[in-house]
């Protein structure tokens, strides 16, 4: 049985009288690709931000790979292999994709050749290898995040959070950006993504965690998801159930 990677303990995070998440748990185990999901302002990117150490929670634990993690900064975490990309994207756009990727390969290596090694298998990984030399502001939105999880797994993360990577994409870049998460997970990294594109996230997805006005309302397998009442009238609506359900079909 697959050991538990991040265990998030009754995290509360306030901001003045504003709950931003309330008494929030959940368990992400080795090897796992979970989702995130929920209404605008539910809470998930806020969770986020306690996770990877840019916000300190004002109650509740975070401990990842069995080590307390609660009040580590951002840089520590990274270093400990719990990496995550953010909903906007922030290249460096002055640089080439290779240079922007190599950034991230020297958290592990200081040999320009050990960075160069890794951003070169990165790149071919994310199919971003026949642009390495392009300068990182004139990619696409798409492959703006796609640069962004290449810098990411440059790190050679053991968990990778991704923030809404399908937003503002295409039909034929979803489905690409779908096809990449599974090929991650495949190859052992463990995947927790926030998505509003549901059609997307579902079918890729092992498992689901709903958030709504901070707080936790649901958690299970896609199907056991979009037929939960709780998670239909607080989120996906008639019209979502009708899709997703769709799309689970076709699995």
């Amino acid at each position: 049985m697959a050991e538990v990677l991040l265990e998030v303990k009754n995290v509360t995070m306030k901001f003045g009288n504003l709950v931003a998440n309330n008494n929030i748990s959940f368990e992400i185990k080795e090897g796992e690709l979970v989702s995130l999901i929920g209404p605008n302002g539910a809470g998930k990117t806020t969770i986020f931000n306690c996770i990877s150490g840019f916000y300190k929670p004002t109650s509740g634990k975070i401990f990842f790979n069995h080590t307390d993690i609660t009040n580590k900064k951002p840089h520590e975490i990274a270093s400990m292999g719990l990496v995550r990309t953010f909903q906007i994207v922030k290249p460096l756009k002055d640089m080439t994709v290779m240079e922007n990727v190599i950034t991230g390969a020297f958290l592990r290596t200081s040999s320009r050749k050990e960075a160069e090694d890794i951003a070169n298998r990165v790149l071919k990984l994310t199919n971003l290898l026949p642009k390495k030399d392009m300068l990182a502001g004139s990619l696409t939105i798409a492959d703006k995040k796609r640069l962004e999880i290449a810098k990411a797994l440059a790190t050679r993360p053991k968990m990778l959070m991704l923030d809404e990577v399908m937003a503002g994409l295409n039909q034929s870049e979803i489905k690409e950006a779908m096809e990449l998460c599974v090929n991650l997970n495949k190859q052992g990294i463990t995947l927790l993504i926030v998505e509003h594109v549901m059609e997307a996230i579902m079918p890729i997805s092992q498992r689901v965690i709903v958030l709504s006005a901070g707080e936790k309302i649901a958690e299970g397998t896609p199907e056991e998801i979009v037929n939960n009442e709780k998670v239909i009238t607080a989120y996906l609506g008639e019209r979502y159930y009708a899709k997703v359900k769709q799309s689970n079909s076709r699995l």
